[in-house]
């Protein structure tokens, strides 16, 4: 073999190896990178903020490229709803979401984003609670990393045979509510009975509970609509329950940056995008309802101001309870004020 044809032959020979080196190990290396994550969501794969929280996944995987694989086990399936926040922590599963009242006492500074402070939307609702978990950041949650939060529209009261038009009317009814809302119902008259979303229908439908206290959307989402007659509006003290997307810190510190961003990017736009569903499904929930032949009342302007009266002890106990445990619970209640005007 000549000079000129062992040049050609090695060229030839290093052709290969770079086809070798650029092509096989790359799709290898490609397939190592695929990154697989659990999500454990508590609201049933038909309700409207689970379907909310699957688009979310789909985004993220579709601006990876498909990089990203999320599954979402819905109803509670992987994690209960009260145990979803520390499922995530512990990496039972890698992304959660459900309720910070779900687990009382655990995030005494964000309690403050569900008080009676007249929430009009669930849109108004979203947006606030995503922005003072942000800019506070407290110690509580900083066992993982935050997403995002949303949050429902303005709480109403349901009842199975009673109709609720006055304060009175309360006295003595059992009424299903978690975290803030007992203290609500309790400030109210009413006897709080705690349990999660899940747990109403059947408590409802038994007599169990003579009521609940919720967004409407809960009369077609949880279909409560069916073992409910009355629903009364209460603006004035119009509270919410703020729900957390989190993930765990160790997967997120994982993650390459692009794909941090992407994650970022879509939660920022799924703000806006979770809290018109709540509105979307308020909506439903409040037409479905009438459509069943149910009954939905508006307090008057004087028995209005007597329940926003009532319920001021609540805002104030936050402030007294949290700033003496040195947490800035004030700011928490001016901060969100400010954002509600």
């Amino acid at each position: 073999m000549n000079k000129k044809s062992n040049t050609c032959f090695y060229a030839l020979i290093l052709l290969l190896a770079a086809a070798l080196l650029f092509s096989i190990p790359v799709k290898a290396i490609a397939k190592e990178k695929k990154i697989k994550l659990s999500y454990s969501i508590f609201f049933p794969p038909t309700h409207a903020q689970c379907k909310a929280g699957e688009a979310w996944a789909k985004e993220i995987e579709k601006r990876s490229n498909g990089q990203v694989e999320i599954t979402v086990y819905p109803g509670g399936t992987l994690t209960k709803a009260p145990q979803v926040y520390d499922g995530v922590v512990n990496g039972i599963s890698d992304i959660g979401m459900s309720c910070f009242a779900y687990t009382r006492g655990r995030f005494p500074l964000l309690e403050g984003i569900d008080l009676p402070v007249g929430y009009p939307d669930g849109k108004t609702a979203t947006k606030i609670a995503t922005a003072i978990t942000r800019e506070f950041n407290p110690k509580e949650v900083q066992d993982t990393k935050v997403l995002y939060v949303h949050a429902h529209g303005p709480g109403v009261l349901h009842t199975k045979s009673k109709a609720v038009q006055q304060l009175s009317d309360l006295n003595g009814l059992k009424i299903r509510s978690t975290g803030l809302s007992a203290k609500i119902v309790k400030t109210l008259g009413a006897l709080p009975v705690a349990m999660p979303q899940g747990d109403t229908y059947e408590a409802l439908q038994k007599g169990t509970v003579d009521g609940t206290i919720g967004p409407i959307e809960v009369l077609k989402g949880w279909k409560q609509a069916e073992v409910i007659k009355y629903s009364t509006d209460i603006p004035s003290i119009g509270y919410t329950t703020s729900m957390f997307v989190v993930m765990n810190n160790g997967k997120w510190q994982a993650l390459p940056d692009n794909i941090k961003k992407i994650f970022e990017d879509v939660s920022n736009e799924w703000v806006t995008i979770q809290g018109q569903a709540w509105d979307d499904a308020d909506a439903a929930g409040r037409a479905y309802t009438l459509e069943k032949g149910n009954q939905i009342f508006s307090l008057s302007a004087e028995e209005s101001a007597l329940w926003k009266k009532k319920v001021q002890p609540i805002l104030d106990d936050y402030v007294k309870n949290t700033t003496d445990k040195g947490l800035p619970g004030d700011k928490v209640l001016a901060r969100i004020n400010e954002l509600l005007n």
